[in-house]
């Protein structure tokens, strides 16, 4: 789904505007490939060749699958086939090589979506592009300590369970143990220990957290172990359906306050929003004015918007 990073940006960045990052990427400063988890992110570029070495490991787990077939011969004919859809690569690996696995291919092999002139600026069937030819560039030798600097750049204070939760890479103490002389440490109230970068900022306790509208899979949702600081434990296994869609939320004070739908019919557009229990006549005002900001922005076109 190639539209929750431009809704998440929204949601964070004042005045963003669409087209900003749709040059990103087509100006190939940001490319949309499989990193963390094993899912698909979009990430700038730098970001892109940093992870995507640290994350190599991991994400090739899967050639064990080819056990007993030419691994290089599989990949150099996949590679003759890019830029191609998933579905075209499948097609062509199975009539040479049919016992191939196309997702343990796809998985090891450095890959980018291609964009389009679509409206989230990426096709529902996009094709895929051999990362260093796209990008005109080699990945960088990097280990899990870039890895790591860069998750909480975007989600510390942390600990190394969120840390591994977020990466999908197991194992991290070490790693962190490592680093321990250039990070700062904490002890929540739980007495578990967190990692933060040095000069990273840490907003007072008090400080007032704003409504805000979160996209599909946001990684607020998805970059830690313990969720128990913005949504209740109870609640957030019921925010992923069994086909692993993350649900959009939106959050009050700083946490998961319930779900919102955005729908288009013709000329009208809507917000449905699910709070998880009645909200405050503030809060409900505080929401649903955003919530209709998000909607004239997501559908400039519409010629009427409704918030229910």
């Amino acid at each position: 789904m190639p539209r929750p990073p431009f809704v998440g940006l929204w949601s964070r960045v004042a005045g963003f505007e669409r087209e900003a990052l749709h040059r990103l990427v087509h100006d190939r400063h940001a490319v949309r490939a499989t990193l963390m988890r094993g899912t698909i992110h979009l990430v700038s570029a730098d970001d892109f060749t940093v992870m995507r070495a640290a994350l190599a490991p991991v994400l090739s787990r899967g050639l064990k699958r080819l056990a007993g077939q030419n691994v290089a011969a599989v990949l150099r004919h996949v590679k003759k086939q890019l830029p191609a859809t998933f579905g075209d690569v499948r097609t062509a690996l199975a009539a040479k090589f049919p016992d191939a696995d196309v997702y343990a291919v796809r998985m090891h092999l450095p890959v980018v979506l291609v964009p389009s002139e679509s409206r989230w600026s990426y096709a529902g069937n996009a094709p895929f592009h051999d990362a260093e030819t796209w990008l005109g560039r080699g990945l960088a030798e990097a280990g899990l300590e870039a890895l790591i600097r860069r998750y909480l750049a975007a989600f510390g204070t942390a600990s190394v369970k969120d840390a591994q939760a977020w990466s999908g890479v197991r194992g991290l103490t070490p790693v962190f143990e490592a680093m321990r002389g250039e990070l700062r440490t904490f002890v929540d109230a739980d007495g578990r220990e967190l990692f933060d970068l040095p000069d990273a900022p840490r907003p007072a306790e008090a400080t007032p957290a704003p409504v805000r509208l979160l996209p599909e899979y946001d990684n607020l949702l998805l970059a830690f172990a313990d969720h128990a600081r913005i949504i209740e434990p109870a609640r957030r296994p019921a925010l992923t359906t069994n086909n692993g869609i993350v649900a959009a939320t939106f959050l009050v004070d700083g946490r998961v306050a319930g779900t919102w739908e955005l729908a288009r019919d013709k000329g009208a557009a809507s917000i449905r929003l699910r709070p998880f229990t009645k909200l405050s006549k503030t809060a409900l005002a505080a929401v649903s004015a955003e919530a209709e900001a998000l909607l004239r922005w997501h559908e400039p076109d519409a010629a009427r918007f409704t918030i229910r």
